[in-house]
């Protein structure tokens, strides 16, 4: 049974219960919060394993918890699932801007919420020993072990899903892999087509890695990692 510790941030009580009530049935422990203000210290003694927050909050909203909660390096680590109001496109995407590794529309299946948290903390668990502990590409360095990524020796600024994705595009350097693959490998489940998501995160993962195209766009299909060094 699970034991990581999860903590939950919504202004609404009963929503609070429900998520409390079924993810304590599947094995986790659970903590609550009803603020913004409340989440970040909860995070800065509890510091939970994942953390499923509202956008809607009184005081500090949500969008504001994660960039404060992504922007500190002690809890960057920290995967953060949003949750939004159904047609609030424009905070899942801010949402993901600042970091966010998920999100999930209201009202959700409860069975639906305890897929994602599943599926989110299975990506953070500790690697197998079999599986490389670093990956090269030109000048890009990436410690799976920890979760780092270096460029030229300087370290690079990743959330969770951005580091796994320039995981998965440099064991695949050279090959296109197609939103549809990279949603499936990185978040787990369907997106039923919402491949903007895979997109959002490219962007920021390209501002971050510099002016270098190292991940190209396949138009139309998806994008592939370029390794210079390795095709001359």
């Amino acid at each position: 049974m699970p034991s990581d510790t999860i903590l939950a941030v919504d202004d609404e009580v009963h929503i609070l219960e429900l998520i409390s009530f079924n993810l304590k049935a599947a094995g986790y422990h659970v903590v609550t919060a009803l603020t913004g203000e409340e989440a970040l210290k909860r995070c800065e003694v509890e510091k939970p394993s994942l953390v499923l927050l509202d956008i809607m909050l009184p005081g500090i909203d949500g969008l504001e918890v994660c960039r404060r909660l992504k922007g500190d390096r002690t809890t960057s680590y920290i995967p953060i699932i949003m949750l939004t109001a159904r047609g609030d496109e424009v905070d899942k995407i801010l949402g993901l801007e600042l970091g966010a590794d998920d999100y999930i529309t209201k009202p959700f299946s409860v069975r639906e919420l305890a897929a994602r948290v599943k599926s989110l903390l299975r990506r953070v668990a500790p690697q197998q020993e079999s599986e490389p502990q670093t990956l090269r590409a030109g000048d890009i360095m990436i410690d799976i072990t920890n979760y780092e990524a270096f460029k030229g020796g300087e370290k690079l600024s990743l959330t969770l899903k951005e580091f796994e994705l320039l995981k998965v595009l440099v064991l695949s350097r050279g090959k296109v892999l197609t939103r549809d693959f990279l949603l499936d490998r990185i978040w787990g489940y369907e997106y039923y087509g919402e491949t903007r998501t895979v997109d959002v995160h490219i962007r920021h993962l390209r501002q971050k890695l510099g002016e270098e195209p190292y991940i190209e766009t396949v138009r139309g299909v998806g994008y592939r990692f370029v390794d210079r060094e390795q095709e001359a």
